[in-house]
């Protein structure tokens, strides 16, 4: 698997990482089926796993995806991973709001560094910022939780290139992550991708696909399809290329349900395309 700077963590993580929600969401995975997932994705070479505490049913259920990770990278220790979570949603009765007081976000890492089983966490990502907080009062708890050793990087998730430089004179950031696909471009129109290179920020596209549904609709699109079948590639592994292509410091973090899936996502990191190329995988939307 090809790799690709963390930002400016100093650490280099797979082209291609894993997004863990869907094994923990709604129709989810029996916990071994998802286990199997995540060592698929290790045994194909990916280093990077995204979580957060909310990826899960309800406020009953909070940490279920990073107790899985734990469990799968413990039932295989020869894998190496950097495993990125979240803090700054809740889920009362399955509901997604935001929460990113400091004191919540303290409890939120607390609860993370349980769920995961370590000391510290790699990367600890603000989930979104919070209307009703400000920003600097979020990032400054992440900055002095990572001066007390808790968490060794700290990571953005849903924010604006404005966002982006007000954390950034605050702590260090080392990775972004908001949603972007072939549909929905606003990272590039926003600015936020263009801003994440110049800066040699990690970005990490949520939604490569646009969602289940959009996943499920990709073969459907024509031209897309086609160059893929020419290629002798999904359509999906073909849409995570465009995306490599488009900037060095994107890393996608494709979630899936099915070792099939995952392992299909982690070939992409082979995948070369041309200005051309991009250009037409864009015409096709």
């Amino acid at each position: 698997m090809k790799t690709r700077p963390l930002g400016s963590s100093g650490l280099t993580v797979s082209a291609i990482g894993l997004g863990g929600m869907y094994l923990s969401i709604r129709e989810r995975p029996s916990e071994d089926d998802a286990v199997r997932a995540i060592h698929a994705a290790l045994d194909a070479g990916v280093t990077l796993i995204d979580t957060a505490d909310v990826y899960c049913l309800d406020q009953r259920d909070i940490g279920h995806n990073e107790r899985l990770i734990a469990r799968a990278l413990r039932e295989k220790p020869q894998a190496r991973a950097i495993v990125a979570t979240k803090g700054g949603l809740e889920r009362p009765n399955g509901a997604w709001t935001r929460n990113a007081r400091p004191m919540r976000l303290r409890e939120a890492c607390e609860r993370s560094l349980k769920a995961l089983g370590v000391s510290r966490i790699d990367v600890y990502q603000l989930h979104a910022p919070d209307p009703s907080v400000p920003l600097a009062d979020s990032v400054g708890e992440l900055a002095k939780l990572r001066s007390e050793g808790k968490i060794a990087h700290v990571g953005l998730s849903n924010v604006s290139v404005r966002e982006i430089d007000e954390a950034r004179a605050i702590v260090p950031i080392v990775s972004v992550q908001n949603r972007w696909n072939p549909q929905y471009r606003a990272p590039e129109t926003e600015g936020v991708l263009a801003h994440c290179t110049k800066l040699a920020v990690a970005f990490f596209p949520y939604s490569p696909f646009g969602g289940a549904s959009g996943a499920k609709s990709l073969a459907n699109v024509g031209s897309l399809a086609a160059e893929a079948k020419k290629r002798g590639v999904s359509p999906h592994r073909l849409v995570l290329a465009w995306m490599l292509a488009k900037s060095p410091v994107v890393i996608p973090i494709p979630g899936a349900r099915r070792v099939e899936s995952v392992v299909d996502s982690a070939q992409a990191a082979d995948v070369e395309l041309s200005s051309d190329d991009v250009r037409a995988i864009e015409a096709a939307f």
